[in-house]
């Protein structure tokens, strides 16, 4: 049986089939007029056809005399298809890189991927990278990943002729390899006037740069406050830094912001630390502010001694309104004696301490009003999340952040525009302080729709219960997100191509939804699920009397997907909205089957549809028919399911400034359906993204334990069906 006809898009040719066949000598005609959402196929002597990049690229594998090219026994053909199914995921988009370090690791003492010899893992990776043209070629010459270009290099020596002429002829074409089977996330980051985006190509002149950067010097740091978890605003200051630190070569350092022991815990750093993972930001080290405090403290003395710093005690709110009217505080021009004491009081933590603040000596005349002697140190008796209740000061973060940037040897401190008006103060307190200048950076805060990030504002939801946690599914935080059903890929590329614009960002949920859609609909699972309530058994009297069982794929144009067992029975289930739709005497088509003729319909004396009977006509045509149903095969093994489905936590589209959000909290955010699913569900994992045919995307939350508890699925927004 031999390939009669290769056929493919031409605007997407799949590499590493092109090449696996020329390598194996098999030259089938050549058809390059599908349509570019088409998978390729071979078309064998005898009618017969195969579908799908790796499905076809298996076959060559097998069929090809080059020996072990598809492994020399199961383990290593189970070896090569992981790393098939690992290419498409780890070589597209933003993941790249990621990719290119863990394959360079795999590497380092091995020649090939699988074996000792040539086999289709290697033809798939290097069509992939070569594939990707300018991008791979910019990472090669890099020399970061030495073992992964070695290994290039020796495949491109070893089989260059049959490579390169299939390179040379297609990669014009394509700028990423469509055996990847997957578009994009996002691909190598430009930008336009100022902006990053995720354009394609190669790094341009035209990309951001930082000021007086110099390559393999540049020193970054990500510091949150560890008083909550990390939501998607914290992701786009996270992934910025990543994105200098990479394109300098230079390094990050993760520094917990833990100066206020009211609000910070253990839970918040260890949770912290659990979402930068999950964003891929590698970073040097970890410190905390409050490594400092010994030296902030000296700091501060010295300051005070210098005169540069003075002991208030006016209440705060007459201190905030002699600082918007430009009024110096009576105790502005104490002594230094005085003020030593009044310091000595706070450290102690006495009740005169405890009245009392510090405060910069800068210029209450200054149309800034951040310059109008900011507060450096407030007294504070509760314990500190990590050293206990050795201290009762703590240094504010307008004090302490200047400081420590310059003592760990940041050389661009990145700051949401939000905090415009203090740069003038953190330069200033660098000045006074006598350490390095630190040179800042501004991005905007990015803003959602029906979205509060303030970490006051979602403790509030948290700790009255509206919502299960900081990792629940309705919250903006990196853990609910992703819990959702949001691919980090999605959120990387959504950062991106925001890039570091200092205009206001106010996003639509709706654009981040619709990325991932790209990237989960084209490898997710294909299972069906019927609503419980009012289901309606369909008879079809010629149907099969005896159940049978077929093995289809999870996903028609993906094979990674796997495949799944259907049963076919004599009655099935159908949604009683299906149901009520139907006519007597329609024909409709049962998905994955064929068609029906619906020959009676029984209600009972409310008129509500009860019954359905019918007949099989398999030979008739489905794009005649206008009802394409999803359905059930009445048997025991279905699976209970509860479908979960979420809104917004507020009903306002953007609060104004001093909006109250609590009068504009959404009393009904969450919807749950039962449901029955396919037996083929059993093995859902948490985690695991789905495809419900005709109903949407979920994600699986908690899966099959007994039959008497529903596996739980979270639905997933696909970018189109706002909720509001």
């Amino acid at each position: 049986m031999d390939i009669k006809t290769f056929a493919f898009a031409a605007a997407t040719p799949p590499l590493s089939v092109i090449a696996a066949a020329k390598l194996a000598g098999i030259s089938p005609s050549l058809d390059t007029s599908l349509p570019p959402d088409s998978s390729p196929t071979f078309l064998f002597s005898n009618g017969l056809k195969l579908h799908g990049t790796y499905v076809l690229l298996r076959y060559v594998g097998r069929v090809a005399g080059i020996p072990n090219f598809y492994g020399r026994d199961a383990f290593e053909a189970a070896q090569i298809d992981e790393w098939l199914e690992y290419i498409p995921v780890f070589l597209s988009g933003p993941t790249f890189e990621n990719g290119c370090k863990y394959m360079d690791q795999f590497l380092e003492k091995r020649t090939f991927f699988v074996g000792h010899s040539l086999s289709i893992a290697d033809v798939a990776v290097w069509s992939s990278l070569a594939g990707t043209g300018k991008r791979w070629e910019s990472v090669r010459k890099s020399k970061k990943y030495p073992n992964l270009a070695r290994w290039f290099n020796s495949i491109s020596e070893e089989y260059g002729s049959a490579l390169n002429e299939v390179t040379t002829k297609y990669t014009g074409k394509k700028s990423v390899d469509p055996s990847a089977a997957i578009p994009a996330a996002a691909d190598q980051v430009k930008t336009v006037n100022g902006d990053l985006s995720a354009k394609g190509g190669s790094k341009s002149s035209g990309d951001i740069d930082l000021p007086d950067a110099e390559v393999g010097k540049v020193c970054l740091r990500f510091a949150p406050e560890p008083s909550g978890y990390l939501h998607i605003g914290h992701s786009k200051a996270a992934l910025l830094n990543k994105y200098f630190a990479e394109r300098y070569q230079g390094k990050v350092i993760l520094r917990f912001d833990d100066t206020n022991p009211a609000k910070e815990s253990n839970e918040f750093v260890d949770n912290v630390l659990k979402d930068v993972d999950t964003l891929g930001i590698n970073y040097e080290r970890v410190t905390y502010t409050s490594d400092y405090f010994p030296d902030l403290l000296i700091t501060a003395e010295k300051l005070i001694c210098q005169g540069k710093a003075y002991v208030d005690d006016t209440p705060r709110e007459q201190m905030q309104k002699e600082r918007m009217d430009g009024i110096e505080s009576k105790n502005r021009k104490n002594t230094i004696e005085d003020n030593l004491k009044l310091w000595k009081e706070m450290i102690a933590g006495s009740e005169r301490g405890l009245q009392c603040c510090v405060r910069g000596k800068l210029d209450m005349q200054d149309p800034n009003k951040s310059l109008r002697d900011p507060v450096y140190y407030r007294c504070n008796p509760m314990p500190h999340h990590r050293i206990g209740s050795k201290y009762k000061v703590y240094p504010t973060y307008d004090f302490a952040c200047p400081y420590v940037d310059a003592i760990e040897g940041i050389t661009h401190a990145l700051r949401s525009s939000e905090y415009h008006d203090r740069n003038a103060q953190y330069y200033r307190i660098q000045e006074d302080l006598g350490v390095r200048k630190v040179l800042i950076y501004e991005f905007s805060r990015l803003n959602m729709v029906y979205t509060v990030l303030s970490k006051r504002k979602l403790l509030w939801f948290v700790q009255n219960g509206r919502v299960d946690g900081w990792d629940d599914p309705r919250f903006p935080t990196v853990q609910g997100i992703v819990r959702r059903g949001l691919k980090i890929e999605a959120l990387i590329q959504f950062i991106v191509e925001q890039g570091a614009s200092k205009n206001l960002n106010l996003m639509e949920w709706d654009k981040l939804w619709t990325i991932n859609k790209k990237i989960i609909d084209p490898v997710c699972p294909r299972h069906t699920a019927v609503v419980a309530d009012r289901r309606v058994l369909l008879t079809l009297t010629d149907g099969p009397e005896k159940p049978f069982v077929r093995i289809i794929p999870k996903h028609k144009k993906y094979a990674a997907a796997g495949d799944k067992a259907t049963t076919f029975t004599k009655q099935i289930w159908l949604e009683h909205a299906d149901a009520v739709s139907i006519s007597a005497g329609e024909e409709v088509t049962l998905m994955d089957w064929g068609n029906a003729i619906v020959k009676e319909i029984q209600k009972d004396q409310d008129g509500n549809v009860t019954g359905l009977t019918g007949v099989l006509h398999l030979e008739g045509s489905v794009k005649t028919t206008k009802l394409k149903l999803t359905w059930l095969p009445y048997i025991d093994e279905l699976v209970s399911l509860t479908l979960v489905d979420f809104d917004y936590l507020i009903t306002k589209k953007k609060l104004e400034e001093g909006e109250d959000f609590m009068d504009v909290i959404n009393p009904c955010t969450k919807k749950e359906t039962l449901a029955y699913g396919d037996s083929n569900m059993r093995n859902l994992q948490r985690g695991d993204i789905l495809q419900l045919e005709r109903k949407g995307y979920f994600r699986c939350d908690a899966p099959f334990l007994r039959a008497s508890k529903p596996i739980v699925l979270f639905a997933i927004p696909d970018g189109r069906q706002q909720t509001k």
